[in-house]
């Protein structure tokens, strides 16, 4: 996958005006038609963005700081690149506007048209995040944990080198009937529920090659024992995978899929922030199953 043009120049002008014209949207099908899964399958979910350097004025002049988390829908046609993203949102430094809904309703317009689906935008102040109260929305802006069992450390009994791969490897996942059961070392063909996570989930930008890191979190149910060393394996064999966030996350939701014919799943990563922004796809087998937006530690 590449996208050609010059969001991948080392070198780029900021606007110091109001330029929706620079959102860059980015068709969906070019990451899921490498998938070669089920299209309508990977529209149920959410990509929840954080932008933490935005900025706007007063009507008076003064500088005014933001954080902002955007819902941008699977089923959207378009995702917008996150350099543009980033250059837009400095378009804004010095307009002006009346009042932080106005900053608010305008940002959730522009990134609509840009993406032709309907994304929510929540602005948050800094104050605000520092109190944790069921009443405050900003309580969704601290610090999370993700839940389940960490498998890092799945592979450290292991003499076997873990090889660099050029390509994700659904092949590394298998079903080991001496596994270790994440819930109860049960090998019974029972369906059973499986939450887990790994911090070291690694994949390359398809614009810049720079390097993009997360956690990922996966909630299962299958009659299929998972094997944590193999999962871990798996997980890291995108560390040399050139693609956005989000096709990353539906390649794993389609490759756990195709695997464990699980009753239930979701897939989400927590990416770490570059320019200011992180992003955060998430995908589920039912609406019902989709989670809280949150951030991480790294974030």
């Amino acid at each position: 996958m590449s996208i050609h043009g010059i969001l991948g120049e080392q070198t780029t002008d900021y606007p110091t005006e109001y330029s929706p014209e620079t959102l860059y949207p980015i068709e969906r099908s070019l990451g899921r038609d490498v998938i070669d899964w089920q299209d309508d399958k990977l529209k149920l979910g959410v990509d929840w963005w954080h932008a933490f350097e935005l900025s706007w004025l007063s009507p008076q002049g003064i500088s005014q700081v933001a954080m902002a988390r955007f819902g941008i829908p699977a089923s959207s046609p378009f995702i917008v690149e996150s350099k543009s993203l980033k250059l837009y949102l400095n378009s804004l430094n010095f307009t002006e506007f009346a009042s932080w809904d106005e900053v608010q309703t305008l940002i959730a317009k522009d990134l609509s048209a840009c993406v032709q689906a309907e994304v929510t935008v929540e602005l948050f102040g800094l104050n605000d995040v520092l109190h944790d109260d069921s009443y405050n929305k900003a309580s969704g802006f601290l610090i999370a944990q993700p839940k389940g069992i960490c498998i890092d450390n799945a592979l450290d009994n292991s003499s076997e080198k873990v090889a660099l791969c050029a390509h994700p490897d659904a092949a590394l996942l298998s079903e080991d009937k001496t596994a270790t059961d994440l819930k109860s070392g049960s090998n019974e063909k029972v369906a059973q529920p499986y939450t887990f996570y790994s911090n070291l989930l690694r994949s390359n930008c398809p614009v810049t090659n720079q390097p993009d890191w997360g956690t990922l979190a996966v909630s299962m149910t299958s009659h299929k024992t998972i094997d944590t060393a193999s999962m871990l394996r798996y997980i890291l064999s995108f560390r040399q995978h050139n693609g956005f966030h989000e096709q990353c996350v539906e390649q794993i939701f389609a490759d756990l899929s195709r695997y464990y014919e699980p009753s239930q799943l979701m897939v989400r990563a927590w990416y770490t922030r570059r320019g200011g922004i992180d992003i955060n796809p998430c995908r589920v087998s039912d609406i019902t199953l989709l989670p809280a937006p949150s951030r991480l530690i790294r974030q």
